[in-house]
């Protein structure tokens, strides 16, 4: 069963004494298994962001120790910032990553809120899905009047906390804690041409779903608008799950629009920067770049990469990290300092950094291939030529996308390549995938057979294994056949200069195919499930007889064009 996966950004009110941002970050890094993925601290904010992941007991623990040492070192009767704020750690959201739902989250928020006003009698408030109650919800609400005015909002029946003591004599220093399970929240700020934190607050009230508070004859100094209860009516503004204020930043010396895209599928990023584009323009106003705080999921990147290259009608079937490029440009993350996706992408930071065949470069896969080490293998090397074979035929994609006189016909290309794409990164993971398989099995031959129970689960281990050692090659043979309809489509109406290059690349997925079928035989041969050993078999040649097929078929397609 797959690791369930959270993370927690807790908000700590210190920004710039790096002494005591690290004495605190550093609690987290006591709990194995607990990975520290960003530190991200902000002078003029006063305030920084720190991002960790890991199983939920475990994160948790990492929390407790962190709003601990926290309340340690943090005096919030001394604390100044542009920052809204009310507590040493002033937020702690919970975040499911994997394999975990957000009730099971809200739980888990739950049980390290109860902990820290027991053990550490610090009061607080959930919010988000957390909350108790629908006002709560939303953390302006629960920050409201800030630090300074929790004398009065702890010893309010109505704003009593949800845990700890409903007293300010320990919080005048601590301040409050508030605590949630939420979805991926992006902190994102826009960099505005502008010192006027005036302007950025106008358009930073365009822009949030909260708007702004209607007022009499649309002025500023205007009778506030009320509704039948009393409260003050707002104008939307033009972006859904986003909130945002505007404020100037000493130390780059501008004004921002700060931005928390609270649900990145309804707002994504390049959403609310192409809208600050407009409403920053409307105002006179010019956008200079942006700012990411703490981290990003890679599907926000990718999503934003592949929409300014659909600006561009340019195609999408290109690789990751070149997406990530123009994403980077186009909203200018790197304009106030080095954006490096590496370190600020969430997927990059917790991915597995064992060595990998992928990563190693031409001559040195060679040299380890050649060697006197039995993996890789043929399997792996039927993968990788597979992988071969779809970049071929994704580079005709791309080069069709892009000839001359076939403006009106990029998008078509586009979807091949993003295809072929999709087959290249399956087909790369299978090469490494071929190779993990072997040494499972070689894995279950040295487990001990010394009595009849270990010969027992030593014999299951080896047919367990060896039935995988099956399936991946089969699933090399599967996907490197349907990678073929992207030869065989660009040999047919891809750019005729470039037809060999189908032809070829159709022949590496036929040599992938019919390589990996011989392992897929080899290995189900030490079976001792004979029927199942038969079924993958044959699954494989009907595969095998479909990629002859299509071979045939494109390269009398490929010879026609010569």
């Amino acid at each position: 069963m797959s690791k369930q996966l959270i993370e927690c950004v807790p908000n700590i009110s210190e920004g710039r004494d790096e002494q005591k941002i690290k004495a605190i970050t550093d609690v987290v890094e006591t709990i194995e298994g607990v990975k520290l993925l960003d530190v991200d601290p902000g002078k003029a904010t006063n305030r920084t962001v720190i991002t960790f992941v890991g199983e939920p007991e475990k994160v948790i623990e990492a929390a407790f120790l962190l709003i601990k040492k926290a309340a340690e070192l943090i005096d919030m009767s001394k604390h100044a910032g542009e920052h809204p704020r009310f507590g040493a750690t002033d937020v702690c959201p919970l975040v499911p990553i994997a394999n975990i739902t957000m009730d099971e989250t809200v739980t888990y928020a739950h049980k390290l809120g109860k902990r820290v006003g027991d053990e550490l009698g610090i009061p607080g408030y959930f919010y988000e899905n957390a909350a108790a109650s629908e006002e709560r919800k939303n953390l302006a609400n629960c920050r409201a009047g800030e630090y300074e005015g929790l004398a009065d909002k702890l010893t309010n029946p109505h704003w009593a906390p949800d845990f700890g003591p409903a007293e300010y004599v320990k919080a005048k220093t601590t301040g409050v804690t508030a605590i949630s399970a939420r979805d991926f929240l992006v902190a994102y700020n826009v960099n505005l041409n502008t010192t006027s934190p005036r302007k950025a607050n106008a358009i930073a009230f365009d822009i949030r779903e909260r708007g702004r508070v209607k007022r009499e004859g649309g002025t500023l100094t205007g009778k506030i608008i009320k509704d039948e209860n009393g409260e003050p009516m707002s104008t939307p503004g033009s972006l859904k799950a986003v909130k945002g204020i505007g404020w100037y930043i000493e130390e780059y010396g501008i004004a921002q629009l700060s931005l928390n895209l609270t649900n990145i599928n309804i707002t994504p990023m390049h959403i609310a920067f192409d809208e600050a584009l407009k409403k920053a323009q409307a105002r006179g106003v010019r956008v200079t770049g942006s700012e990411l705080v703490g981290l990003v999921p890679l599907q926000a990147m990718l999503d934003a990469g592949k929409h300014f290259l659909k600006k561009q009608e340019r195609s999408l079937g290109i690789a990751d990290e070149e997406i990530i490029k123009i994403a980077i440009k186009s909203m200018g993350l790197d304009d106030l300092k080095p954006f490096n996706p590496r370190e600020r992408i969430i997927e990059y930071l917790i991915e597995d950094k064992a060595p990998k065949l992928i990563d190693m470069d031409l001559k040195a896969f060679a040299d380890e291939t050649a060697s006197e080490s039995p993996a890789p293998g043929g399997g792996s090397i039927a993968a990788y030529v597979g992988v071969l074979g779809v970049s071929l035929g994704t580079m005709v994609a791309n080069l069709s996308a892009h000839k001359r006189g076939w403006d009106n016909r990029w998008e078509e290309f586009s979807d091949w390549a993003e295809k072929g794409m999709g087959y290249q990164k399956q087909l790369l993971a299978l090469v490494d995938e071929d190779t993990n398989a072997f040494n499972k099995i070689m894995g279950a031959f040295g487990l001990p057979k010394g009595s009849d129970e270990e010969k027992a689960a030593r014999k299951q281990a080896i047919q367990e294994a060896t039935k995988y050692a099956t399936e991946v090659p089969l699933k090399v043979v599967e996907v490197s056949l349907q990678s073929m309809e992207v030869m065989k489509a660009m040999a047919e109406i891809g750019n005729p200069n470039s037809v060999t290059d189908a032809g070829v690349g159709a022949l590496c997925a036929r040599t992938a195919v019919r390589g990996a079928l011989l392992n897929v035989k080899i290995n189900a041969g030490d079976l001792d499930d004979k029927e199942v050993a038969n079924a993958l078999v044959s699954k494989g040649e009907a595969f095998a007889a479909q990629a002859l097929a299509l071979e045939e078929e494109i390269m009398k397609v490929v010879e026609g064009k010569i």
